[in-house]
């Protein structure tokens, strides 16, 4: 009885704050706000900390950066209207747009703005870099030697080495351009009071209850027709802290998309095939495509358990199991079965053909070769996860079980994981990686010996002398082709060693109200809303 009262109260509440946000957005002019719930909060708008989805989403409104990426993952010009690198690959010179200006704050004079020069960037960037800021993305400009402004509309960037994928990190909001005089007159403060350039400016934030963005009148940005970007009058976000309660916020048509698939809804909304059922289906758009999150189990190369040390063994586990038949029953077949290597799908270098599909009796083989190896009779594995994956794991061990392999579940906190996967305390876990920035690289960082955990991402403690060799290779090869030739090489070798097991690579899953256009997708699952329109629902 005290879940439903609650689960009632949310929804009351959720209603009566989208009406109450009738005085900023004009309820007489629904369809100009676009609307939707955050339920995980927001910590920042300020770009340096613009570490969570949550965040991102919000600040993605409200800043623009040199430069963009599309939903391709191409990098496209923002405020740099075009850019030249050398030929050495270690100079980038930007060529920014004259027509980019803040939004207007009492700082540039009364109702007044100005435009957006390359000192803005050099201010911008030497904040991020600032250890009294503290940012969170300062890491973003590591491989940067300097960075300054040659004049008004020229910024140029030194690399210490070349980076193939250094564009896509400026494609981050962390290197959004911010103005130095705001940020002077609200110190940390600014997180609350954001300035920007983007095409929605901030008007309005009950930090846990409402959230509310106006059209940048003022924005630099067309669509291909030459109409002026953005085309809805408002945006309106609310903090209701229940996914279930959101949903139905979005099933009674109080907020306009909801993001992802969650267990409190996704047997109401979806078939166990993925496809929307036939009470949604007339009222209800959804949207799906590739995620760069690979979600995996791992091994840790330098246990001294005979099971994790045998590739044999390791074999045996990537075979034996059906990941098509778990994304349908855990997933409503939301996601793809990982039969492909450690890069995801969506991302230049992923190739299917890599990997292990199911084959319970070559996996049954691969275990009776073990147990002559090293005369173990009975393997045993434990798998150690947090409650939310304990499902996916409790199917694997059972069908690991059908093939010979005994297998424990180790459920503990995430906060636990992490430190002790980071610290070689885990023989064998369950591990997610969501790319920071879309280049395979990001992913194959993972693999390099040079990052072993703790002070690296390489949580398995995988070495090959070969990899490394072709790892640092990458860095230097600016044909775009080679590059994600070789970074599928890297894919292979890695498993053909087994350190780890591919689950399956996620997708991005968005439902929309019908009268919604233009949202789209992309692989980075960023929230752009500039080409949004919303018609009168009838």
């Amino acid at each position: 009885m005290n879940k439903l009262l609650t689960y009632l109260l949310y929804s009351l509440l959720g209603t009566l704050l989208f009406l109450s946000c009738g005085t900023d957005t004009n309820t007489t002019k629904d369809h100009l706000v676009f609307r939707y719930n955050e339920h995980k909060n927001i910590g920042s708008l300020d770009p340096a900390f613009a570490k969570d989805n949550a965040d991102i989403w919000a600040i993605n409104q409200l800043f623009n950066g040199l430069v963009q990426m599309d939903e391709h993952l191409n990098v496209q010009p923002c405020i740099a209207k075009n850019w030249t690198i050398s030929e050495d690959a270690l100079t980038y010179t930007f060529n920014l747009r004259n027509d980019v200006q803040f939004h207007k704050h009492e700082v540039f004079g009364k109702d007044s703005t100005r435009t957006v020069t390359a000192t803005d960037f050099e201010y911008s960037f030497n904040r991020l870099l600032d250890k009294k800021v503290a940012s969170p993305g300062r890491w973003t400009l590591n491989k940067v030697k300097t960075f300054k402004a040659i004049n008004d509309s020229t910024f140029q960037i030194k690399l210490q080495q070349a980076f193939p994928a250094f564009l896509g990190l400026l494609t981050m909001k962390y290197c959004s351009v911010v103005p130095k005089e705001v940020i002077a007159y609200y110190d940390s403060d600014f997180r609350a009071n954001p300035i920007g350039t983007g095409p929605y400016k901030f008007k309005r934030w009950e930090e846990n209850l409402k959230l509310v963005f106006r059209k940048n009148e003022a924005y630099f940005e067309i669509d291909n027709n030459g109409n002026q970007l953005p085309y809805l009058e408002a945006v309106a976000i609310t903090f209701l802290p229940d996914k279930q309660s959101e949903f139905l916020q979005f099933a009674q048509g109080n907020i306009d998309f909801v993001s992802g698939l969650d267990v409190s809804y996704k047997d109401e909304i979806l078939t166990a095939n993925g496809n929307l059922r036939d009470s949604y289906a007339q009222d209800v758009n959804m949207i799906r495509g590739p995620y760069l999150n690979t979600e995996y189990l791992a091994f840790f190369m330098d246990s001294k358990i005979p099971e994790m040390q045998s590739r044999t063994l390791r074999k045996a586990i990537n075979y034996g199991f059906d990941k098509q038949k778990m994304m349908t029953y855990l997933r409503n077949g939301i996601g793809i079965p990982a039969h492909g290597g450690f890069i995801p799908k969506g991302l230049p270098g992923y190739d299917s053909s890599i990997g292990f599909t199911f084959q319970p009796e070559k996996a049954k083989q691969l275990i009776q070769q073990f147990k002559t190896e090293t005369g173990i009779s009975n393997p045993e594995i434990t798998i150690t996860t947090t409650s939310n994956y304990l499902s996916f794991c409790e199917y694997i061990q059972r069908e690991l079980q059908k093939i010979g392999i005994s297998v424990n579940i180790d459920v503990i906190p995430a906060a636990t994981l992490k430190d002790a996967k980071a610290n070689g305390k885990l023989d064998m876990f369950r591990a997610s990686w969501v790319a920071d920035y879309p280049d395979a690289e990001n992913y194959l960082s993972l693999y390099s010996s040079n990052n072993f955990a703790p002070n690296g991402p390489n949580y398995t403690h995988f070495k090959s002398d070969l990899f490394d060799s072709w790892y640092q290779k990458a860095f230097i090869i600016t044909d775009t082709k080679e590059r994600e030739q070789l970074y599928t090489k890297m894919d292979s070798l890695i498993m053909s060693q087994t350190p780890i097991v591919p689950l399956f690579y996620d997708e991005v899953v968005r439902f929309t109200r019908k009268n919604i256009t233009g949202l789209g997708i992309n692989p980075i699952n960023l929230l752009d809303l500039k080409r949004v329109k919303k018609t009168i629902f009838k």
